[in-house]
């Protein structure tokens, strides 16, 4: 199997948000697309071997040019793009800005502060927002920085997930100035078992998390049809997530901690009718 379609076979194996098994095909063949291209993009910055990534993301950069100068891409996942790009007019930065957010991860694997770390999430998570209103044609105005704040919570929701997966990888993400003030040591996040001072370091991202959930969730008031059902089921798993860690007892290092499908239904449901 070539690189792309192992991806591509890898994102129809993986969860989607609940709300794309309601979508019409076409949404869902534009959303899976740029889930490939978003996949490829980390596997490029992730899984590669460390002397190689910077040359592979360095090519899918290329790869966009080349898709946004009309030519014809030479990978299939950048191929796979072309008509999320044309019938929908989605802009090549925030595909450019996932492929420097996978640069990122090459330089930086530290982030001193929250802001810090909203600072790389500017990135790694809100461009896939800002691509999402352009699938839907409800990009611009304040609905740009409310989808921000909610990619970004995703974004933090994740990392507080993968805490022990990312320490291995080599890299933190948890706020160093939060981690000193708990008392963390990298013997902690090395562990099996999650300490307590860890727990309540993850337990403040999770808080954060949720306000700016609750920042950018005026977004769906703004959105009507198929789009408020997909940035619903977005908002809902990041909901659900958030409840998933606190009902762990922000226990990030001895279980995987992932919503129920049920608990994800629901909070879908509660998104999508509630107004205001």
């Amino acid at each position: 199997m070539s690189p792309g379609r192992d991806v591509m076979a890898r994102a129809r194996r993986e969860n989607f948000p609940v709300a794309s098994r309601v979508l019409p095909r076409r949404y869902r063949g534009h959303l899976f697309a740029v889930y490939a291209f978003a996949r490829h993009v980390d596997d490029a910055g992730d899984e590669a071997d460390p002397r190689d990534r910077p040359r592979l993301l360095e090519e899918v950069d290329a790869d966009l040019r080349r898709l946004y100068a009309g030519q014809v891409p030479r990978h299939p996942v950048v191929r796979g793009l072309a008509a999320t790009v044309r019938q929908c007019a989605v802009p090549a930065e925030p595909f450019h800005r996932l492929v420097e957010a996978g640069r990122r991860d090459q330089a930086v694997t530290r982030y001193e502060t929250f802001g810090d770390l909203l600072g790389y999430c500017a990135l790694s998570a809100n461009p896939v927002g800002r691509i999402v209103l352009h699938v839907f044609g409800a990009a611009g105005g304040e609905r740009v920085p409310l989808s921000d704040r909610v990619c970004s919570a995703l974004q933090v929701v994740e990392h507080c997930q993968d805490v022990g997966e990312d320490y291995r990888r080599g890299r933190v993400y948890l706020p160093g100035e939060d981690l000193r003030r708990y008392g963390c040591t990298d013997d902690d996040l090395a562990g099996a078992v999650t300490p307590g001072p860890l727990r309540r370091v993850v337990a403040l991202q999770v808080a954060r998390a949720a306000r700016l959930l609750d920042a950018g969730a005026p977004l769906l008031a703004s959105l009507d049809g198929f789009a408020r059902a997909a940035v619903a089921g977005y908002v809902a798993g990041g909901r659900a997530t958030v409840a998933a860690l606190e009902r762990s007892g922000h226990d990030v290092l001895g279980v995987a901690v992932r919503p129920r499908r049920a608990r994800l239904a629901a909070a879908w449901l509660r998104a999508l009718l509630r107004r205001g």
